[in-house]
């Protein structure tokens, strides 16, 4: 009985592989078929095309890198200083002009050919971030109005600067000679914070002494002999740096530069004769729902931003009035939020004092720290900055 058992359970179990085997037409002894591998051509067109398409992903969602080009955020970001800036802090946004060719910014690489298309123009909008601009922090945006390149161009194509958010919307700012004032009370200095003096010699100075106060080309103008033959020079100079100079038994005196005049006029145009780089304002700056009475005062400084930034179809100012889309407003509210910036290196930075608030709609993104650094004027062994790399961005 029990050997019945077993063949008749084992006559059991081979008909239900059989008809397995039979339905999937599985056969246990039929040879693998290699797949034929690709040309090699096509492996290499496949493997750039996705590394593009991740790194343009991850360059637009996250993260980008960006280089100091000019001084005007001296001593806290040097010429040379490769950054990356984080995009999710604020909110990453969505492109703008979608026909551009993938990781280029304004032009070609190497040429002066544009890298985009205006055909398209899609809305603006930015995905939730970790947080708003902070004031006291460095910031990367588009500039709103470029006073060195008059070329139109997209938001998202303007031209990208760092400066410091010294005002966030709703602030009352104000500058008492070079002090930025924030609602009644002094802001905290950067440390590293640069302003220009003028620096007399009994001579020219030697470029050692320059090199071991770390001053470079950008940091210093020879301005010729005074009547005595003494040698003169504007230097843009920390405090720190300010006082090792003076210290120097060629120095004769180290004085605060004039508050002159800028090849480029103060905003808004109405207070240049008023205002200047060194005494500006007081001026509010405009929040999303801040109300406005329309009038001549309230124009001068405002209608500029309502006119370019805030998104309207038609607008006109006409003597003291305001007229959007056919209709006048007699009281205008804003649609978004503005911040003022300015560079570190205070009397060398063209910045929110030339041309006006920064919309929130240009704000890139929030520098997180340097993972590069050189120095082109360096000598060939030390050209490279090690101290600076890594280095967190405050």
């Amino acid at each position: 009985m029990i050997l019945k058992g077993r063949q008749k359970l084992f006559n059991t179990v081979s008909r239900f592989y059989s008809f397995q085997a039979s339905t999937m037409k599985w056969n246990p002894f039929k040879k693998l078929v290699k797949q034929k591998p690709k040309p090699w051509l096509q492996e290499w067109r496949d493997s750039i095309v996705f590394a593009v398409v991740v790194a343009t992903l991850f360059r637009w969602s996250l993260v980008e890198a960006f280089v100091i080009p000019t001084p005007s955020m001296e001593n806290s970001l040097l010429v040379g200083d490769f950054l990356f800036v984080s995009k999710f802090h604020y909110g990453t946004r969505t492109p703008r002009t979608p026909l551009q060719i993938p990781l280029t910014h304004q032009k070609i690489w190497g040429t002066e050919i544009p890298s985009y298309l205006t055909w398209i123009q899609l809305p603006p909008y930015r995905l939730p971030g970790l947080r708003e601009v902070r004031r006291g922090e460095p910031v990367v945006f588009n500039v709103p109005k470029d006073l060195l390149d008059k070329t139109e161009r997209p938001v998202d194509l303007k031209t990208y600067l760092v400066k410091r958010c010294v005002g966030v919307h709703g602030d009352k700012l104000e500058i008492r000679n070079k002090q930025v004032f924030i609602n009644g009370k002094a802001l905290t200095n950067p440390v590293n914070m640069k302003f220009s003096y003028l620096v007399i010699a009994k001579d020219e100075i030697h470029k050692r002494h320059l090199d071991n106060l770390e001053l470079n080309s950008d940091d210093y103008t020879y301005l010729g002999r005074t009547p005595d033959a003494s040698a003169a020079y504007n230097m843009s100079l920390t405090h720190d740096q300010m006082v090792q100079i003076k210290s120097l038994s060629f120095i004769r005196s180290v004085e605060n530069s004039a508050d002159q005049s800028s090849a480029f006029p103060i905003f808004p145009s109405l207070k240049k004769e008023t205002w200047s780089r060194d005494n500006y304002g007081p001026l509010i700056i405009p929040e999303k729902g801040m109300k406005m009475i329309v009038n001549d005062s309230t124009l001068n400084i405002y209608g500029e931003i309502i006119k370019l930034y805030e998104r309207h179809e038609k607008v006109a100012i006409e003597r003291g009035r305001l007229i959007i889309d056919g209709k006048e407003i007699s009281d205008y509210k804003f649609a978004q939020n503005y911040y003022f910036m300015m560079g570190d290196n205070r009397d060398n930075s063209l910045d929110s004092r030339y041309w006006g608030f920064v919309p929130e709609d240009h704000i890139l993104g929030k520098p997180l720290f340097i993972w590069f650094s050189i120095d082109n004027e360096a000598r060939l062994l030390n050209k490279i900055r090690w101290s600076r790399l890594f280095n967190v961005i405050e």
